[in-house]
């Protein structure tokens, strides 16, 4: 029985520098964000000048993830890179819970080790992270890996009076220690239990879909801890802190306590590590929306019940549905990464992903992926036009440098706006159409230098744009996953934009021909052709260009 711990200088080796200069932009003032808490949308202050401290609970690894967990990863993913690209230093955290029920049995039913089974699909999770471009965590704390932590923290409710120890008839810890919710009377605070005002649209669909502590019967998303279905527990709404193993546990997933042997209930190790990396209250804790009751209502509770402050603000990713349905493993509708990445290009993946709103449900369908690639075919068409008319793009550096108070102002007005994702997408599309047409004018106005000037100034808003939003496709991942996942970098084409370049030629030509022959109608089936596929034509003293609608 092992406990490991983390090095002591972790805080001045890992953590965003005190010493490095905060430069928050003017435009941090407009930032608006939800509050599950308070079901309101309202100004956000950080706790710290210049700093913003996140945790978003993360993956527990049973199995290969699928499209629902890395929709939560895009969306917290999109919320911190809009606080980078406000200058704030973001101290990000996100835990990778590798010891549950569902790890231990599934290990058991494999023939496998249940600590080689967590790690084997941690990796998976990791390698889907990193393929639809989430940057990785400033820290990622494992469950097992903070014991000391957990039991420190539940000692502490204890000794506050918020806890206790089951024990047996001589007297004896079990190993099971449960939360005396009766003692807390903040119990419901998050998920307003207690509240009889009409709440609005966010939360009622919230109350709706998620699980709730009124609720009656089996719960689908959240089954029943068995720990907390035990008839020790002295109130129905009490849950476990501590519980005692089964039989089938192997010995190397137990643990020695002073209230007895046994391994974390499902709530505490967010508590302990939230605490351990952001200190005394932090920003914002973040999750799916099926997390809300009850691991986050149970997670504040004994955080605070602990003597400890909780998070600031409360934000919760809605689902990805099919059909109106959640989708994920235990209803039969979870699609895996890898199957769909083997149909789609992640960049595709990510756009459909990240395309509406955190807290908007995302159906997922063959028609968003559709959509998704007709956006890159867009967004490349123009990166490279533009690149191929500069002579080259800006650099990565130039394009990353951008500050937030720079950026397009409908862009800006929309992330602070709750991270509206679907108005950021609205203003980067304005932008291209803006410079699909400065590029068409290249060849007509002799003033050809001042409109280069604006394509550049143009195609640096539309990628520092994307690049806010993780999309940029001359950005990592996407450069290094070559025309699959990104786009030209517009002093060499991909081969898929060269062989469209030299069908659609081949069509103007024939236009040409047609035009100087007289013959009108000929020329106009061909523009409607290419109307019809999506095509835009634009005529100049120069002859004709196109884009891509």
């Amino acid at each position: 029985m092992g406990n490991s711990q983390e090095p002591q200088d972790f805080n001045t080796s890992v953590m965003p520098s005190s010493l490095t200069p905060v430069h928050v932009a003017k435009a941090a003032d407009g930032l608006n964000l939800y509050d599950t808490a308070s079901h309101q949308v309202s100004h956000f202050v950080p706790l710290k000048p210049g700093e913003v401290g996140i945790y978003v609970c993360g993956a527990t690894v049973q199995s290969s993830p699928h499209i629902g967990h890395i929709r939560a990863a895009v969306a917290f993913d999109i919320v911190r890179r809009w606080f980078l690209k406000l200058g704030y230093k973001v101290t990000f955290v996100r835990n990778v819970t590798d010891i549950d029920d569902k790890i231990l049995d599934k290990a058991a039913t494999a023939g496998q080790r249940w600590w080689a089974r967590a790690y084997y699909y941690e990796r998976e999770f990791t390698e889907a992270y990193n393929t639809l471009g989430v940057l990785p965590p400033t820290v990622e704390p494992r469950a097992t890996g903070h014991m000391p932590d957990m039991i420190d923290l539940i000692q502490r409710i204890l000794d506050n009076g918020h806890g206790y120890v089951v024990t047996d008839a001589d007297g004896k810890p079990t190993g099971n220690v449960y939360f005396d919710v009766a003692s807390w009377p903040h119990y419901g605070e998050l998920t307003h239990q207690k509240q009889t005002a009409e709440v609005d649209e966010a939360a009622a669909v919230a109350d709706h879909m998620g699980p709730s502590v009124d609720a009656t019967g089996d719960d689908k998303y959240n089954p029943v801890d068995p720990a907390d279905a035990s008839p020790d527990k002295h109130d129905p709404r009490d849950f476990a802190l501590w519980k005692a193993p089964k039989d089938t546990d192997p010995e190397d997933a137990r643990w020695s306590t002073p209230f007895g042997v046994g391994r974390p209930g499902w709530h505490i190790e967010c508590s302990a590590m939230s605490h351990r990396y952001l200190g005394d209250g932090f920003d914002i804790h973040g999750g799916g929306l099926d997390l809300r009751f009850p691991h986050h209502e149970n997670e504040m509770a004994q955080t605070r019940a602990a003597g400890y402050p909780s998070a600031a603000r409360w934000m919760h990713s809605a689902w990805v549905t099919a059909k109106g349905e959640k989708m994920s493993k235990s209803l039969g509708t979870g699609l895996s990464v890898p199957s769909v990445l083997a149909e789609n290009s992640a960049w595709v993946v990510r756009y459909a992903l990240g395309s509406v709103q955190y807290r908007s449900m995302l159906e997922w369908s063959d028609q968003a992926l559709v959509e998704a690639q007709a956006a890159y075919d867009r967004v490349s068409n123009f990166i490279e036009r533009a690149g191929v008319a500069l002579g080259g793009q800006p650099s990565h550096e130039e394009v990353t440098g951008i500050s937030a108070d720079d950026l397009p102002t409908d862009f800006v007005a929309a992330m602070n706006d709750d991270v509206n994702v679907s108005g950021a997408t609205a203003a980067i599309f304005t932008t291209i159409r803006s410079g699909n047409t400065l590029l068409s004018q290249l060849a007509d106005r002799a003033d050809s230098e001042a409109v280069q000037a604006e394509v550049r100034e143009t195609l640096l808003a539309v990628r520092a744009m994307l690049d806010t939003l993780g999309l940029d496709p001359l950005a990592e991942p996407w450069v290094s996953a070559g025309a699959a996942g990104g786009a030209s970098d517009g002093t060499t084409e991909t081969p898929e934009h060269a062989a469209l370049e030299a069908l659609i030629t081949e069509q103007l030509n024939a236009r040409a021909e047609a035009r100087k022959a007289r013959d009108f109608a000929k020329a106009d089936q061909i523009r409607d052709t290419l109307a019809e596929a999506g095509i835009t034509i634009e005529d100049g003293l120069q002859g004709s260009t196109w884009s891509l609608k």
